[in-house]
């Protein structure tokens, strides 16, 4: 009993510590670090400790760079440690309004502060928002006047005196407009036949023309005029289900000048409707490429632009929505409702309502959505600076979190005053920045001016040689800043002529870091620092320490040996790159008693064979070349005096092959079967000794050697075979002429077959005629 009493109380008194239970311990994530700045920079827990002497000699500076805990662990005065912290200061805060007089009400305190941050360092401050009674409320009815919406159209004519009834209830300043919609007058979405463009409904209907947008009545604190101006609607009509309503809203948004929308007012836009909408792309299919410019657009209350440009995204219409202070109420039918809901979700500070099947609910719905969107306070940002973080935590009955990124607070009464916790952190130095805190749907905004205090503000001594640095230099936060031609930790190295840079280069490895970051280079020299141990860094470089050697069982080198500048020098009796085993060849030893064949090292009682050859004994080589292949020249003039080592045998085979002539093999290994220089197989046995390049070779004494080709029969044999090709050729020719002659005669004889002789006479032919002439006749 007396123990868990005791465990309770334990636990009670770490409840009522400042920080609670538990505290961040403070960490210092330096990097490289060579000057004060650097150390500031490096996280929001570095201090800078500026006193004379902190560091030791050879140490390098950057230990000037810790937690202020560490720093005074060292020694260094709390007085002498360069510390900079965040600092606020409020420069406008006016109180909150507690009713609006026709002057503009503050909502929202305070309005402008200015922050100096230390990077990394999160900094909170308190913003309170009070929403005032009687604030003015500017409502505009924008409306769908599609063939489908008459009856609604009918209803809201009546509505004029209710909207304004309820909207007295909430303040005595209300004013209200009137738009309508239905969408682009080109094909697809409206049928373009001019009768049809004039008279888009049945011939039974009062219906007006086709038109995209347009702006009926501006922002009126007269029910009459609202009444009168509605009641003069008609309706109109398209062909697909989509509407413009996108179109619409947004022109409604950014007009704000031909609307009426009131700088310090409720910005309310009812959006009635029973269809869908179109967005952007969605003009690609009426040949419409232009994108939304954003823009106003309007021509005696119509918007001109609505067949020369696409319909806005969701996202264009939800920026524009928040940059003009308009709040989106969507008053929609049943069977959209999902449609709009998912749409409300990418609008911040939206409602949606389902009307009736005649739109005689909407005072209602207005009434209920106004309510749900005024009771929800949404605190936010904008143009949020880069590498800026910022949080908000609301302080009210009840809060909620929607993300990082916002504050929100639910169910606040009008007159009640809430607060929010923001934390801004700056993650990098920047000077002159700022951005807007605000809530959504208010006029009110906060400006945040933002710089970062990267800087230190050193107790710089005037002298400009100073003792401490040889009188060659002067102290910048404590450490020495050398006069021309000097350098050193203390400026105690006079570089002359010589470039300082040139001096340094001698300090360079071949990683091209100075010294490696382990010491400072003196005079041309590395001079290495102390490790964190107490050892220090060695080495022309400082590239060698004594802690960072292989370990085993979690101690350095086994505790069998000492790290020497990362590789481990093992005791007497010891062995293995972590000095883990004990020295002992006993698992190395072949059978013919030698270790690993001569073809690898005895490491940990095991064999570490060279390239190729295989564990346990390093006996065979699988992935070595073919002795059969490269010992056939050795094979060949040792024991034949033949091939192209003959001249140098002895000299370059004599210690790689030790070989014996044999009539029979007497080795048990493989055979070897190779063709020498004069086309006969050498028949040899190899077995490979102790060694890599080692071998004993058994030669059969008698080689495999083919009888020589007959010169004359290859002679007589070329001859005929020529001779016979030639006869062949001859007759080859012969039959190619005959087929020839052969086919023409064919040829003949089909022509005689084809001609008709007959017996008659020759055309042609005249039979010869004589004529005599007695030329003494007179024809008495």
């Amino acid at each position: 009993m007396c123990r868990h009493f005791s465990l309770f109380l334990l636990f009670f008194l770490l409840s009522l510590a400042p920080n609670g239970w538990c505290q961040k311990e403070e960490v210092c994530s330096k990097s490289i670090i060579n000057s004060c700045s650097d150390c500031i920079r490096s996280g929001p827990y570095c201090a800078w400790c500026q006193q004379l002497n902190f560091t030791k000699a050879g140490e390098q500076e950057s230990a000037r760079c810790e937690t202020r805990a560490k720093l005074m662990e060292r020694g260094c005065a709390e007085e002498e440690m360069i510390y900079p912290r965040s600092v606020q200061q409020t420069e406008k805060n006016e109180p909150l309004s507690k009713s609006f007089n026709m002057q503009e009400p503050v909502q929202l305190s305070p309005q402008m502060i200015s922050l100096k941050l230390r990077p990394g360092d999160p900094t909170t401050f308190r913003v309170s928002f009070k929403r005032v009674q009687g604030y003015p409320v500017d409502l505009y009815y924008l409306m769908d006047l599609s063939f489908s919406m008459r009856d609604d159209l009918e209803n809201v004519k009546e509505l004029g005196q209710d909207l304004f009834s309820a909207l007295n209830k909430i303040t005595e300043h209300a004013q209200i407009g009137f738009g309508a919609f239905v969408d682009k007058t080109v094909l697809p979405y409206t049928n373009t036949n001019k009768n049809k463009l004039q008279k888009p409904c049945d011939d039974n209907y009062e219906c007006q023309a086709a038109f995209g947008y347009r702006h009926v009545l501006s922002m009126t604190p007269r029910s009459d005029e609202f009444k009168k101006v509605v009641t003069e609607q008609s309706i109109s009509g398209n062909l697909d289900s989509p509407e413009g309503s996108l179109d619409a809203m947004m022109q409604a948004t950014v007009c704000g000048n031909k609307i009426g929308w009131r700088n310090s007012s409720t910005r309310l836009l009812v959006l009635a409707t029973d269809d869908g909408f179109h967005m952007a792309g969605d003009g690609k299919l009426a040949g419409i490429l232009e994108p939304n410019d954003e823009q106003c657009h309007m021509t005696n209350n119509l918007y001109t632009k609505s067949n020369q440009m696409d319909y806005p995204s969701v996202g264009q219409l939800a920026m524009q929505l928040e940059e003009n202070n308009i709040q989106p109420i969507f008053a929609v039918t049943n069977d959209v409702k999902n449609m709009y809901k998912q749409l409300s979700k990418m609008i911040p500070k939206s409602e949606v309502g389902v009307l009736s099947h005649d739109s005689k609910n909407v005072v209602e719905l207005i009434e209920s959505a106004y309510n749900r969107l005024s009771s929800k306070v949404t605190l936010t940002h904008d143009n949020l600076p880069e590498n800026v973080r910022i949080v908000y935590t609301p302080r009210c009955e009840h809060a909620r979190q929607e993300g990082d990124n916002k504050g929100v607070c639910d169910n606040v009464r009008v007159g009640e005053e809430i607060s929010f916790d923001v934390t801004v952190t700056a993650d990098t130095c920047m000077e002159n920045k700022s951005f807007s805190i605000r809530p959504l749907g208010i006029k009110d905004t906060l400006t945040v001016k933002l710089s970062t205090n990267c800087d230190c503000q050193c107790k710089n001594p005037p002298e400009s040689q100073h003792t401490h640095c040889t009188g060659k230099g002067r102290i910048r936060c404590g450490i020495c800043s050398c006069s021309q031609g000097f350098v050193g930790q203390f400026c105690e190295c006079s570089i002359g002529n010589r470039e300082e840079h040139t001096l340094r280069a001698s300090c360079l490895r071949e990683s091209g870091i100075e010294c490696e970051n382990r010491g400072d280079c003196v005079c041309g020299r590395c001079l290495c620092h102390t490790t964190a141990s107490g050892s220090s860094y060695h080495g022309e470089f400082c590239e060698c320490d004594d802690e960072h050697c292989e370990k085993f069982q979690n101690k350095l080198c086994g505790g069998n040996g000492k790290c020497n500048c990362g590789t481990c020098k093992c005791y007497p009796g010891f062995d293995g790159s972590a000095c883990q085993c004990t020295v002992s060849e006993e698992g190395c030893r072949t059978p013919n008693n030698t270790i690993c064949y001569g073809r690898g090292n005895c490491k940990c009682n095991r064999c570490e064979c060279k390239d190729g050859y295989q564990r346990p004994h390093c006996q065979t080589c699988l992935g070595c070349p073919d002795p059969c292949q490269t010992k056939l020249n050795c094979i060949e003039c040792l024991g034949f005096d033949l091939g192209p080592l003959k001249k140098n045998c002895s000299v370059v085979c004599g210690d790689s092959v030790w070989h014996e002539m044999v009539d029979q093999f007497t080795i048990s290994s493989k055979q070897c079967q190779q063709k020498d220089t004069e086309g006969c197989w050498i028949h040899f046995k190899l077995d490979q000794l102790v060694g890599e390049d080692n071998y004993k070779a058994e030669i059969l004494k008698q080689r495999d050697c083919p009888e020589p080709p007959s010169i004359l029969a290859i002679i007589g044999g070329s001859i005929a075979s020529v001779a016979l090709i030639g006869i062949l050729l001859l007759l080859l020719i012969k039959l190619l002429i005959y087929m020839k002659d052969l086919k023409e005669f064919r040829k003949f004889e089909n022509e005689k077959k084809k001609s008709k002789w007959a017996n008659a006479d020759n055309p042609l032919f005249q039979n010869a005629t004589t004529t005599v002439t007695n030329p003494t006749f007179t024809g008495e």
